[in-house]
């Protein structure tokens, strides 16, 4: 069988770690690497063994003639990439969000159907055990749910310059917000009715008209209710940063440290955002004497893949649905409705009202 020839677009975190998984897969065959800055590109591909470097998409797709286009750059280009990447015939992993606005994901998902294209977006969450174990223990807890979740970061350096480079485009409740509000809408399975939200603008570093730390609040139809806190900069705390729990009428489910204590891992540590070290469960059962009948119980998740091995499973479904002709419709549909929802959230924020979806 001959390997898919896949072309990485954008070197950062993410396209560096598209990048090993592809090197190291015998589905596929890496061609070539493009970004912006010959740094990051450059870098990669010594760490490779040597693949061709680009700086400039045309030129690279010409060259290379890919199957696969994997784009992993800030999310205004995400929608141009990605259309040119289908026009000219290639399959498409994309980094969360899918683009923008609804309208330009709704044209994406759309194209990948026309084209008979195979459209994979980076929900990490969704091939990570330990989160899918998360939603399971969640939907055992009744309805409705409430859903807290955060995370945090205070960033320095060169993630403060990734973190204002991304606001020139989005604001961290969009761009972080989509992983965990799909992560609430499968833990409900409920379909969202409205969404509030509030934000503030902590540096004058940002456009005046950005913000970096937000806040939405979203209702479901099965009465279940969530939050989701993102902020980013050198400002931000580091004290209950990374928030992930669950309550529901027969009892909640957290992500913590063992022996339920806050997790001590630096906020910009990439790994952190994915990681969960363990469950703690409990039970609201209780006796006659209205005591807990059930202890609480600790779920060991340390084996957890790290985050390079969760971008390798990444593109394990993407080869799969290719190689296997995988319907994606559902994923695509659950991309564009979690953006619908963090994009309402940015407008509740930005107008003070509460936006019906």
């Amino acid at each position: 069988m001959s390997k898919l020839k896949v072309l990485v677009v954008g070197c950062g975190n993410m396209g560096a770690s598209h990048a090993r998984a592809y090197h190291a897969m015998d589905e596929f065959e890496l061609v070539g690497l493009v970004s912006r800055g010959p740094e990051s590109r450059e870098r990669v591909s010594a760490e490779l063994g040597g693949v061709a470097t680009f700086g400039d998409f045309d030129t690279a797709f010409a060259e290379t003639q890919p199957d696969c286009v994997s784009i992993n750059t800030y999310p205004d280009t995400h929608a141009a990439l990605a259309k040119k990447s289908m026009e000219a015939g290639a399959h498409v992993f994309i980094e969360k969000p899918l683009a923008e606005t609804v309208e330009e994901s709704q044209e994406i998902v759309d194209l990948a159907i026309a084209k008979d294209r195979k459209l994979v977006i980076g929900y990490i969450l969704r091939v990570h055990p330990a989160w899918q174990k998360f939603i399971e223990v969640a939907q055992t807890l009744g309805k409705p749910l409430v859903m807290r979740m955060n995370l945090n970061q205070q960033s320095r350096g060169a993630e403060w310059g990734t973190h204002k480079a991304l606001m020139n485009s989005m604001s961290p409740i969009v761009d972080c917000g989509v992983h965990y509000v799909d992560v609430m809408c499968q833990m409900t399975r409920a379909k969202p009715l409205r969404v509030s939200a509030i934000a503030a603008r902590l540096s004058d570093e940002i456009d005046a008209k950005m913000f970096n730390y937000g806040q939405l609040q979203v209702a479901f139809d099965d009465g279940s209710v969530g939050w989701y806190e993102a902020g980013w900069g050198p400002m931000m705390s580091e004290v209950a940063y990374f928030v992930k729990d669950v309550v529901g009428p027969k009892g909640c489910v957290s992500i913590v440290d063992k022996g339920g204590e806050e997790r001590d891992s630096e906020s910009s540590d990439i790994d952190s955002h994915t990681a969960t070290n363990s469950l703690l469960v409990h039970r609201a059962d209780r006796d006659a004497n209205d005591e807990f009948v059930h202890p609480d119980e600790t779920i060991d998740t340390t084996d957890e893949p790290d985050h390079d091995a969760l971008c390798r499973r990444e593109q394990e479904v993407f080869a799969r649905a290719i190689l296997e002709n995988v319907d994606l419709t559902d994923h695509m549909n659950d991309a564009v409705n979690s953006l619908r929802i963090v994009l309402a959230a940015d407008e509740a924020a930005r107008t003070g009202r509460t936006v019906d979806l």
